[in-house]
């Protein structure tokens, strides 16, 4: 059975999407786009051979009843997007940020639960075999116990960059550099440690001229007791992704910018520990951490009418742990998780107080 997609957005990251699409082959068809500028949308459509164009997403879920949308908007309209699609039978696979709360969070969840259809977030750091290989050992307890994590995203955006109207403000980006850029390393980091327990947060505004933060900072402690760092930047022209993970037996660290492959890991085991570099040296494929490594994954699950990997559900430690820092940074204290219910205002938008 071929599932039907379409795409909703056709900005810069929906490109991404459609080739992806089109490298699945025969599993799924792209049928239809739609944007809110008819220009472009026509243009994509002629570039990434899409027959059907709409003018508005509820005018494409009504004439094609797709099985999958892709949602490749800006930030503020994911989550209505979501909730639409899911409850007009479709399921989704959605870019990042999924959504720009914890009470957007569990409107989707609820959305999917109401019409038994998913919704997966777009975390392609999670779906490369590299990363899938190392969150097989933890789990079997190779490398021992975790003790120490860094997580550095350290990105360079200019004027030009933010000179998109919906960039660069709490309403419509939700976020800066916490949540537009480094929520792919942070959410990769939170996937291979584990549950965390306290965030103590900074973030600033230091060279740019907008409202969300270009610069945050953030101490962690996770329920193994393991502590970690995280830096996100889009202030650093030296432009890096790094993420290294301290375990009693063996250091791995991954450095690339957008998208890492095998060759961009490390991994160096203590003294006496050399079954765990063999342990790592057996990592079966070389996936690169890419949409469509992630988006194999969603059309498996759908193809098996089960819930597909990095859904609604698994969200929630990232958003929580950035709307924690968020809130760390405005009350300068800690935040411990589990601590931002209905009724906060980091509950209903990612950056609370920051936001208004």
């Amino acid at each position: 059975m071929t599932l039907r997609a379409a795409l909703v957005g056709t900005g810069g990251i929906a490109s991404e999407h459609a080739r992806s699409l089109h490298a699945a082959g025969a599993r799924v068809q792209l049928v239809a786009a739609t944007d809110v500028d008819p220009r472009r949308l026509a243009d994509f459509c002629e570039t990434h051979s899409i027959p059907h164009a709409y003018p508005s997403a509820a005018a494409m879920l009504a004439a094609e009843h797709p099985d999958l949308i892709h949602i490749c908007t800006p930030p503020a309209t994911h989550a209505l997007l979501a909730v639409e699609a899911l409850e007009a039978g479709a399921s989704v696979f959605c870019e990042k940020p999924l959504c720009g709360s914890l009470a957007e969070l569990d409107r989707i969840e609820a959305a999917e639960t109401r019409s038994g259809r998913f919704c997966a977030g777009v975390v392609q750091w999670r779906f490369g075999s590299a990363a899938k290989h190392l969150k097989r050992l933890i789990a079997d307890g190779v490398p021992g116990r975790a003790l120490l994590a860094l997580c550095q995203t350290t990105w360079y955006r200019d004027a030009v960059y933010y000179s998109a109207p919906w960039r660069g403000r709490w309403d419509t980006e939700l976020g800066g550099a916490t949540m537009g850029q480094g929520i792919h390393a942070i959410d990769l980091l939170l996937w291979l440690m584990g549950e965390w327990r306290e965030v103590d947060g900074t973030v600033a505004t230091l060279d740019h001229d907008m409202a969300v933060e270009d610069v945050s900072l953030a101490v962690l402690r996770f329920a193994s007791g393991a502590l970690g760092s995280v830096v996100s930047s889009v202030c650093s022209p030296h432009e890096e992704t790094r993420l290294r993970f301290d375990f009693q037996k063996a250091t791995f660290e991954v450095a690339c910018l957008y998208a890492y492959s095998n060759r961009d890991w490390l991994c160096t085991p203590a003294p006496d520990a050399e079954e765990v570099l063999r342990a790592w040296s057996s990592i079966p494929s070389d996936v690169p951490g890419v949409h469509s490594a992630q988006l194999a994954d969603v059309l498996d699950a759908l193809e098996a009418g089960r819930r597909p990997p990095a859904s609604a559900a698994e969200h929630r430690p990232t958003i929580e742990l950035i709307s924690a820092l968020y809130k760390s940074a405005a009350t300068r204290t800690a935040v411990q998780n589990g601590s931002i219910r209905p009724g906060d205002p980091f509950y209903e938008h990612v950056a609370g107080t920051l936001a208004r």
